[in-house]
């Protein structure tokens, strides 16, 4: 019989997280269930502590690293489940959370893909759950910096819903990827994730398509997890380099011909206006000549403003795993 929800996780140096995450699962989740589980080539013995510590999932290794959007459609070839549920490894399911969640879509089979609430380890809120699609306004305020120095106004900082504390249910715009579930007919229908997306903006680019097709994703705080978030980066520099690429990207694609200069230049304004602001105030009080973290960024524009190339779909695991 085919479980009620296929449950993908992709694990990428986060050993001790992920099989917390694990554990979770199989103490919380009460509906019938099966768990695959990514390994992008960790080097820290992910794969191998998986395996020991929760037979009970299907494991993938991989002898490199596909990225979010690749692995995550690997995964979905196996899944069986009525439901995929895409989950991070660096959560923690609370409160019967995914049964929770299986509940609400049931509820408003309208949403198509539904989302619940994530805090931090404190208990503290999350805001990382879900966004609103970026527009010209929004990068203004980002760019300008409004949006970082007024984090709770709703209008100045937009694309993260500021000051709504996701204490109730709520139509948005995107579903994080952390936290994501969809029915498997409608993420076949949709392809997927798009594999030229590496890491950050695919679960963007698939509300955007999803919404195309009558979906109207939803959140609900009745289904709460902690989410650590940004467990496998090494540099903020580097993150930033990948989530520039995945909002040029997203610019590129789904933003009106006459909008996308305006978008791609403040898009770029960011990175050059913190970069900027940085010098101009070691200029002034003094301070190290070493390039600041938004510097780089700003240096390295190249990688990321023209946005993801087109890229071809994942190689299939073999029977036993491994890569085919």
């Amino acid at each position: 019989m085919s479980p009620d929800v296929s449950i993908i996780i992709v694990s990428y140096n986060t050993r001790q997280m992920t099989l917390d995450c694990l554990a979770s699962i199989a103490r919380e989740t009460r509906a019938s269930h099966e768990v695959i589980v990514v390994d992008n080539n960790s080097s820290d013995g992910s794969a191998d502590a998986i395996a020991a510590h929760a037979p009970w999932a299907s494991l993938i290794r991989r002898s490199d690293n596909l990225g979010f959007a690749r692995a995550n459609n690997l995964a979905a070839e196996r899944a069986r489940g009525r439901f995929m549920l895409l989950l991070n490894p660096d959560t923690v399911i609370l409160d019967h959370a995914i049964d929770r969640l299986l509940a609400f879509a049931d509820r408003r089979p309208d949403a198509m893909i539904w989302g619940g609430r994530t805090n931090f380890a404190d208990g503290s809120l999350n805001a990382t759950n879900c966004f609103r699609a970026p527009s010209a306004w929004s990068l203004f305020c980002r760019a300008t910096g409004l949006a970082a120095a007024f984090p709770h106004n709703p209008v100045l900082n937009s694309e993260e819903y500021g000051g709504w504390t996701r204490d109730r249910e709520r139509a948005v715009d995107i579903v994080t990827g952390c936290f994501l579930l969809i029915e498997t007919a409608t993420w076949r229908t949709l392809g997927g994730f798009d594999p030229a997306f590496y890491m950050y903006g695919e679960e963007v680019d698939l509300c955007l398509r999803a919404r195309r097709i009558g979906a109207a994703p939803r959140v609900t705080p009745d289904a709460t997890i902690i989410h650590h978030g940004g467990a496998s980066e090494i540099t903020r520099a580097n993150k930033m380099v990948k989530v520039l690429t995945a909002k040029s990207t997203l610019i590129r694609r789904h933003w009106p011909a006459v909008m996308k200069p305006v978008g791609l230049a403040l898009l770029a304004a960011w990175p050059a206006g913190r970069a900027l602001a940085i010098a101009a105030q070691r200029a002034i009080v003094g301070g190290s000549g070493a390039t600041t973290e938004w510097g780089e960024v700003w240096q390295r524009r190249s990688e990321w403003l023209g946005g993801y190339r087109p890229a071809e779909p994942p190689m299939l695991a073999t029977a036993d795993g491994r890569l085919g």
